[in-house]
C-alpha cells in the first residue's frame, strides 16, 4: 500500500483546536455514552427529519444531570438563550456553530451556538432568534423552532440559558459579524459522533464529586462546556431514537 504522504498528497488535517481549557487537577477519561463506543452501530447518515422525530419523544432517561452547572460564554446573572440551528446538505445534517471572536472580552476563540443573553424584557426565543441575526446574519423567518434541550447554567455566576433548536429550510447565507464571531463553522451531525470525535472527561468539582465534561475535536477547534453539553443531549436523544 502506498504512503499518501510520500505520493504528495497533503497528510490528513488535524483535529481539535486552539482553545484554552482549565483542566482541573485529577481529571480523568469517562466511559462516554454509548453511541461514543467504536464498537456502536452508528447510522452513517443524519438528517434533519432524523432529528426532528428524535426531538418530538420524551427526553430519555440518562445517568448525566443535564442542569448541572455549566461553563457558558456570558459571565453575567442575566439569562441567556441560544440556538441550534440545523439544516440538509445534500442529505446530511449540519449544525451551525460559531467561534468567538478575539475582540470579545471573555472564552475568546471558543466555539458556540449563536445566541447571547437577554435584553430588559425580552422572551428567551426572542433573544436567540435576535443574536442569531446579530451575530451571523441568520434570518428568523427562516428558522422553524423544532424543540428545545435542557436548560443549563454557569459555574461562575448561575445564570440560565435556555436552548432551542431550529430547521433551516435549505443552507443559509450567512455572514459573521466580526465584533462578535470569527467564524462559522458548518459541522455535520454525524462527525460529531464519531469515536475520533468526541470524548468525555470527568472533573473534580468542590463537593469532590465527579462532572461529566463533554469534548468534540473538530478540524481546527475543539467544541467543549455547555456547547459540548448541548450537543451531547442533542445526540443523546437522536441516539436514543434510531440507535
Amino acid at each position: 500500500m502506498s504512503d499518501p504522504a510520500a505520493a504528495g498528497s497533503p497528510p490528513p488535517a488535524a483535529r481539535g483546536g486552539p482553545q484554552r481549557i482549565p483542566r482541573p487537577p485529577g481529571w480523568r477519561l469517562g466511559a462516554g455514552p454509548e453511541w461514543a463506543r467504536p464498537d456502536a452501530r452508528r447510522p452513517g447518515r443524519v438528517d434533519v427529519a432524523m432529528i426532528r422525530s428524535a426531538l418530538a419523544r420524551p427526553l430519555p432517561p440518562t445517568q448525566d444531570d443535564a442542569t448541572l452547572p455549566v461553563e457558558l460564554p456570558s459571565q453575567s446573572r442575566r439569562p441567556a438563550a441560544v440556538l441550534c440551528a440545523l439544516y440538509d446538505d445534500d442529505g446530511d445534517a449540519h449544525v451551525v456553530l460559531t467561534r468567538r471572536s478575539g475582540r470579545m472580552r471573555t472564552h475568546t476563540g471558543e466555539v458556540s451556538f449563536p445566541g447571547g443573553r437577554l435584553e430588559e424584557g425580552e422572551e428567551p426565543l426572542a433573544a436567540a432568534l435576535r443574536e442569531a441575526d446579530e451575530e451571523i446574519g441568520l434570518d428568523p423567518s427562516l428558522v422553524e423552532i423544532v424543540g428545545q434541550l435542557s436548560p443549563l447554567s454557569t459555574l461562575t455566576s448561575r445564570a440560565g440559558i435556555t436552548p432551542f433548536v431550529g430547521v433551516l429550510p435549505a443552507r443559509p447565507a450567512l455572514r459573521a459579524n466580526p465584533s462578535e464571531v470569527e467564524a462559522v463553522l458548518l459541522v455535520p451531525v454525524v462527525e460529531l459522533w464519531d469515536p475520533a470525535v468526541f470524548h468525555e472527561e470527568l472533573w473534580p468539582r468542590p463537593d469532590a464529586a465527579l462532572h461529566p465534561v463533554n469534548f468534540f475535536d473538530l478540524v481546527g477547534d475543539t467544541v467543549w462546556g455547555a456547547t459540548g453539553r448541548m450537543l451531547r443531549e442533542l445526540l443523546d436523544r437522536l441516539w436514543a431514537a434510531v440507535g
